[in-house]
């Protein structure tokens, strides 16, 4: 459970982004010279219900080590 940096309430997770306009979706990436090298996920988001805070977080961390 993800609690909002604001507010204190529980947050909404597992949900997604997606770039309007475009069918490409968000990748994280820890090597900007590579095409496909380095990539760290998709980024999942929790939206604060109370105050609309909107956090972005990776969900399998083990690849930043």
């Amino acid at each position: 459970m993800r609690k909002c940096i604001r507010c204190g309430s529980k947050m909404r997770e597992n949900c997604d982004i997606r770039v309007e306009g475009a069918g490409y979706g968000v990748i994280l990436s820890s090597d900007e010279g590579k095409l496909f090298g380095g990539r760290l996920g998709k980024p999942k988001v929790a939206i604060c219900p109370e105050c609309g805070e909107v956090s972005v977080y990776l969900e399998d961390v083990k690849r930043l080590k």
